[in-house]
């Protein structure tokens, strides 16, 4: 089976870095924050194997066609497959305006 190499953009590793201090600190629960994080850390290094098993999405103008999302309990991690290496490219809250904030 084909592995690829995981590659994380400077935006999605700010994504991750305010998402945990958004629930480290706003909403004080540190604990729950690190394992937050693992979960959606986890997801993406699981995209080594198969990252076409997530469908592209139907309307991703920055994009074009290519980018894919994954659900992580109440996170999305956008990604793009270039050859053999999957490209992270944001991580968002669910809940947020994501077509907004994609653009």
């Amino acid at each position: 089976m084909k592995k690829y190499s995981i590659q994380i953009t400077t935006s999605a590793a700010n994504d991750m870095e305010n998402i945990y201090d958004y629930i480290s600190v706003s909403l004080q629960t540190p604990d729950t924050a690190m394992s937050q994080y693992d979960r959606i850390a986890d997801a993406m290094m699981s995209l080594e194997m198969m990252p076409n098993r997530m469908k592209v999405m139907d309307s991703a103008p920055k994009y074009s066609s290519d980018l894919r999302r994954m659900l992580v309990d109440n996170h999305s991690i956008f990604f793009i497959i270039q050859n053999d290496t999957v490209i992270v490219t944001k991580v968002l809250y669910s809940a947020a305006d994501i077509q907004n904030r994609l653009q």
